[in-house]
């Protein structure tokens, strides 16, 4: 009878400290959150400046502008994980795409108030990622205790559920870019 007394509090003791690990996962996943959502903000609220500062130089760039101004909206209003890292994604190309279109006006680019803003954006693009990193991190770490044994049978019985992960697709960065080497004639 002791026996089972024992191995029943063990048993208990074992779900209780797997429950709390789950917990103190499940808070440092959306600590993590948090931190991109912070910097995703951060971020969006320096776009209307910076559209502002390109369409006094290229303002038939409307299409652009607006879609970057429509991304700002998207962003403060993704709800979900999943929405957050579309946008994002949508955000990068249009935000690769306008400094492409800024290399078509010197006088924007020498532009004391654009140059700042675009060292802003390109400190708060670190600070995203960096955030990025972390999130992801507790997240593969609140993924693997909720699929192994024996956590995962705590994990099902309380509702714990894996996390997604905030990875942005960018095409570019898996292209291998193409190199053509000519010889010129002589």
């Amino acid at each position: 009878m002791v026996l089972l007394i024992v191995v029943v509090a063990a048993l208990g003791l074992g779900v209780i400290l797997i429950f709390n690990r789950l917990v103190k996962g499940r808070q440092l996943v959306r600590e993590g959150w948090s931190g991109i959502d912070v910097q995703l903000k951060r971020r969006a609220d320096l776009i209307p400046n910076l559209v502002e500062v390109v369409r006094g130089y290229a303002g038939h760039e409307r299409n652009l502008l607006e879609e970057l101004t429509r991304l700002r909206g998207a962003t403060l209003h993704a709800a979900s994980v999943g929405e957050h890292r579309d946008v994002a994604e949508k955000m990068q190309a249009a935000l690769q795409q306008l400094f492409v279109v800024v290399e078509s006006y010197p006088n924007l680019k020498a532009d004391k108030i654009f140059l700042g803003l675009q060292d802003e954006l390109v400190k708060l693009e670190d600070q995203i990622q960096m955030a990025r990193r972390y999130y992801n991190g507790t997240v593969r770490d609140q993924n693997i205790r909720i699929e192994s044994f024996p956590s995962n049978l705590v994990a099902g019985s309380f509702g714990f559920r894996l996390a997604e992960y905030f990875g942005i697709e960018d095409a570019g960065d898996r292209q291998v870019p193409e190199v053509r080497v000519g010889r010129t004639a002589g």
